[in-house]
């Protein structure tokens, strides 16, 4: 089981919108050094959804590659269509990562009866360990606590991010699925209350930018030391907040190209943030000294 803190890795581009793999590799060995305890290679804040199947794959297979075993990866291969995801998480098992990830199908909004269905055909199709995936705010479906359960039986079903942000209905899911299923927050805001009330990590746009501190918080949180994790989270709040100023992961790019991490690129439709968006996020970073 994967614990701590485990990057939504971004995608770095050059200004014309082709993946800057020199970045990339700086980042990977950033976090390498940072305790990152994983990385998650093309999800949502990878934009996965502005990427072709081709550049999907060849992602995740350079991540492996040039990671080497230094720390694991797990690729988001989720799709709305079942067949794509199919493919997607063969692809992604083919090129040797730890895990897949896969988020609920999107747009089409199946019902729970599809949502069971959409996993456990994914599952039985390829063996590799998998992850699902509940953000409802931008799929526009929920996966319940009562289907990630039934989900929790199959054997290569092993955990949920759950980004919901609602750690009261977390802590129901946490008493109905075993111990041996992982379950970790996708919600940089409330990540540290659900810790400390039993998840095993964080998968977050927050270590993007601060890989040090967000492991920090998440080895404390797993250590049960409250005293440090609310110290922690009171300084991460602001940036936690900037990077939701607009949808995810429009500021976290802005932010690692004013920090010099990686040129400003992006694909359309998303842009980069301006005006009062932009100086906000150039707050929280001056207030962390980045």
């Amino acid at each position: 089981m994967i614990k701590g803190s485990i990057v939504a890795l971004v995608t770095p581009m050059n200004a014309d919108g082709e993946i800057d793999y020199g970045a990339l590799d700086g980042l990977l060995d950033w976090h390498v050094k940072s305790g990152t305890a994983a990385i998650v290679a093309v999800g949502t804040t990878g934009e996965s959804a502005t990427l072709d199947v081709h550049e999907h794959l060849s992602l995740i297979q350079h991540c492996v590659k040039y990671l080497g075993g230094r720390i694991p990866v797990i690729a988001g291969t989720g799709a709305n269509s079942t067949r794509e995801a199919v493919e997607l998480t063969r692809g992604a098992a083919s090129a040797g990562v730890d895990a897949c990830l896969l988020v609920t199908p999107y747009y089409n909004r199946p019902s729970q009866r599809g949502l069971y269905a959409h996993f456990r055909a994914v599952a039985e199709a390829v063996a590799v360990p998998q992850i699902l995936y509940n953000v409802p705010s931008r799929t526009a479906v929920d996966l319940s606590n009562d289907t990630t359960s039934r989900l929790a039986s199959l054997d290569n079903i092993v955990g949920i991010k759950d980004a919901t942000g609602d750690v009261g209905r977390g802590k129901e899911l946490l008493a109905m699925v075993p111990d041996t299923f992982a379950v970790y927050s996708g919600d940089d805001g409330t990540a540290a209350q659900y810790m400390l009330a039993g998840a095993v990590g964080n998968i977050s746009v927050t270590a993007n930018v601060v890989p040090d501190r967000v492991a920090a918080l998440c080895a404390a949180a797993l250590a049960g030391d409250a005293e440090t994790v609310k110290r922690i989270d009171q300084e991460l709040e602001g940036i936690n907040t900037a990077l939701f100023v607009e949808a995810n992961p429009m500021p976290v790019k802005y932010a690692l190209a004013k920090m010099g991490r990686m040129e400003n690129g992006i694909r359309l439709p998303l842009t980069l943030p301006e005006g009062d968006s932009a100086e906000r996020i150039d707050a929280a970073l001056k207030s962390l000294g980045l």
